[in-house]
């Protein structure tokens, strides 16, 4: 069958996502919407549907193959643009295989205790004010020094890296040139970072890219050699991607917390329960509302309904994490129960590279903050807290807190 071809109105989606997913999914699995862009697109609700598109190979993130006058995303130059959330087999498959090594478990682990000692130094600065934005000044630049650590980023650069993320992912409507400047500085700055590392190449993840770029596996021309435009786009996303997703994910999970004093009281006591706590977030309120967006490389049937090749998919992740086919009570936070599949870090090939990493961050963020900061609690009315707009990035602009 066909959808109604008329774009639906999705501004819920920016205001109260949840209850907008939840009519949405209950009146079919695939709307034609809007999308952030005014272009049309097609949204698909239910976790099934979701999940299965997540890894169907014919849903192409490579952009090529979309059709002109649909919602495409960030508008990014070819040197940040040839990345991972751009690229199918066998591309996708030869860019991944560089950087995988830097995200397994034993790797991560490793990184638990230089991340603590991180966390720590950022409660030092706060102790002694005795409030703070935890978005501004613990949830933000932790995981910035976590991933500019991993590649070897000057700490002199870290501040201004912040600005252009933050004018990325919420940009100013009464700026339209603030995200285009945030582009270009970011190219000029990723560009000059390359160079310092051949220069002088560090013990980091990008100096050995850089060096896997230049010599190739198996010398010249070898499999994994890496175009200049792919080894500079891989450090934007690793690095754009390692903060997003984390810094909403902890302000999400904190600002959820206050919320349940109950809750708070028991990690106290036991923090060896902060991991399913963690992991219920990512599915009840998680950071990436949506996929990447998809393009069909052919008619194909989702849920029933038939979307053109070349079109814009869009799989809601927030709405298949809430969905009652699939998880009991889905709107009821409950840490106690395993609810497995959740499809907050995805499902399939485009599976989060960094999930391991973005768990073990927000891990030990909770973990510091409660053991430093028991009686922390909101420090304004939770009807003031203030949510960036943003259908694909869910997280507050600033949580103030004190103790």
């Amino acid at each position: 069958m066909t959808a109604n071809s008329t774009p639906r109105d999705t501004t819920g989606l920016l205001t109260d996502p949840y209850p907008t997913c939840a009519a949405l999914r209950e009146e079919g699995p695939v709307h034609r919407i809007t999308g952030p862009d005014g272009n049309p697109a097609w949204l698909v609700t239910r976790y099934e549907d979701v999940r299965r598109a997540l890894a169907d190979p014919r849903l192409s993130l490579d952009k090529s193959n979309g059709l002109p006058g649909n919602y495409r995303g960030f508008s990014l130059p070819p040197a940040l643009d040839a990345n991972l959330l751009n690229m199918d087999p066998p591309d996708h498959t030869r860019v991944r295989r560089l950087v995988v090594k830097a995200f397994t478990a034993g790797r991560v682990e490793a990184m638990r205790a230089p991340v603590r000692r991180l966390a720590d130094g950022l409660l030092d600065a706060m102790e002694s004010v005795g409030r703070a934005d935890l978005i501004a000044d613990y949830a933000g630049p932790l995981p910035i020094a976590v991933i500019c650590d991993l590649l070897g980023v000057p700490h002199s650069d870290r501040q201004d890296f912040l600005a252009w993320s933050d004018a990325l992912i919420t940009p100013d409507p009464n700026r339209p040139e603030q995200a285009k400047e945030a582009i270009g500085s970011m190219l000029r700055f990723y560009t000059g970072l390359i160079a310092a590392k051949r220069e002088e190449p560090g013990d980091d993840l990008l100096s050995a890219v850089i060096a896997v770029r230049d010599d190739g596996e198996g010398g010249p021309g070898g499999t994994d050699r890496l175009s200049e435009d792919e080894l500079t786009s891989l450090a934007f996303l690793l690095l754009f991607a390692g903060y997003e997703n984390v810094v909403h994910l902890i302000g999400n999970s904190v600002s959820g917390l206050l919320d349940r004093p109950e809750l708070l009281r028991a990690l106290r006591e036991k923090p060896d329960g902060i991991p399913a706590v963690i992991e219920e977030f990512a599915r009840y309120d998680g950071s990436s509302p949506l996929s990447i967006r998809r393009f069909p490389l052919e008619d194909i049937e989702i849920g029933g309904v038939t979307v053109p090749a070349g079109e814009t998919v869009l799989l809601s992740i927030a709405s298949a994490n809430r969905d009652p086919r699939h998880f009991e009570e889905p709107d009821h936070f409950n840490p106690h129960v395993v609810r497995s599949g959740h499809l907050a870090f995805g499902h399939g090939i485009h599976y989060c590279l960094g999930a391991p990493l973005a768990r073990m961050e927000v891990e030990v963020a909770l973990e510091a903050l409660l053991s430093r900061f028991p009686g922390v609690r909101l420090d304004v009315s939770k009807e003031e807290l203030r949510w960036r707009p943003s259908i694909r990035a869910r997280g507050l602009i600033s949580l103030p807190i004190a103790w």
